[in-house]
């Protein structure tokens, strides 16, 4: 079943190391404190900025969210700060910023370590005495807006290379909240999993499907670079596809690369024990035809699709008396 800490409905997991930063985040998120919100891509950011958001007196407000590395320097400055007519040659009229808009809420920069130099030090003085000026313009506006960042960089490596201000460093990082990779908090995984999995059903009108055992045991095993985001996709992906009441493994989007990555594995004992040209085809399909059966735990139809056979063919080729790890199997 699904569990939930009491921070925000849409942050499951109840691992160690998750809880110890929303217990944090759920500390700061009463008061108008900026914070840092800093982990790997994928790991929710936006959407723990989010929770700060709607657990703060601010949450009846605007929360505007802007990926500082989408546009381009001039793009990015009059997003955030707007422009008066006539600013450049396209500025055909006035346009609010996104900071103008959020006026009495919370803005969420992410990737700011993407933000270029000169527009540092325009977010350095929101920051400190909350004023800025439109692109064009000389007149200075005054807004009230709480202030979260997010990157998944070393701001503080960056800032000692002269890459990001040290004084707009150290203002962003009052609180900083750091969000565990998924590699971090494995026991999340399975109530991730089934919250995606209730998800993508509900979205596509699918039915309702349960993992099986060995597509767990792999997405537990797998490394995922891209953490929660790359989980989610997974779990749609498999949700569309499957046609079975369970998700197999096959049914996993890095199947192929579960194949390579196996097939590694597989070959490395081999060599190990020395081959010869009169065992070697022998022994690697025995060593391949074990390590699928071990892997799907018996599993004929499974460990047949991981192999590229079908089932008949592989309980042939047990049955012809491969060596003796295999001669009883099935």
């Amino acid at each position: 079943m699904t569990t939930q800490n009491d921070f925000s409905s849409e942050i499951i997991g109840n691992s160690t190391a998750l809880l110890s930063v929303l217990k944090k985040a759920k500390q700061v998120a009463p008061t108008d404190c900026t914070v840092l919100i800093t982990g790997e891509t994928g790991t929710g950011k936006e959407l723990l900025a989010r929770g700060l958001h709607m657990s703060s007196n601010r949450k009846d407000k605007p929360f505007v969210a802007v990926n500082c590395a989408a546009l381009s320097k001039d793009l990015l400055e009059s997003e955030l700060f707007g422009h008066v007519q006539g600013a450049f040659t396209s500025a055909m009229r006035n346009r609010e910023g996104r900071f103008q808009i959020a006026d009495g809420g919370t803005i969420f920069l992410d990737e700011i370590g993407e933000l270029p130099l000169d527009l540092q030090g325009k977010l350095l003085r929101v920051l400190q005495f909350k004023e800025f000026s439109a692109v064009g313009e000389s007149r200075v506006r005054h807004v009230d807006v709480r202030i979260i960042a997010a990157t998944n960089a070393n701001l503080l490596h960056a800032a000692n290379a002269g890459h990001f201000r040290q004084d707009l460093y150290y203002r962003l990082n009052v609180i900083q909240l750091k969000l565990p990779s998924l590699k971090e908090r494995p026991g999340d995984i399975k109530d991730l999993c089934d919250h995606f999995i209730n998800k993508a059903s509900r979205r596509y009108n699918k039915p309702l499907v349960a993992l099986s055992d060995a597509a767990l045991k792999q997405i537990t095993a797998h490394h995922w670079p891209g953490n929660i985001r790359e989980l989610e996709n997974a779990m749609e992906h498999a949700v569309l596809i499957g046609i079975e009441s369970e998700i197999q493994v096959e049914d996993l989007p890095f199947f192929d690369e579960t194949n390579a990555e196996t097939m590694v594995d597989f070959i490395r004992p081999l060599t190990d024990e020395g081959l010869n040209l009169q065992n070697t085809l022998r022994n690697i399909e025995a060593h391949y035809i074990q390590a699928a059966l071990d892997y799907t735990d018996g599993n004929k139809n499974q460990a047949a699709t991981l192999l590229g056979l079908n089932r008949t063919t592989l309980v042939e080729k047990i049955k012809r008396g491969l060596p003796d790890n295999l001669s009883n199997v099935g």
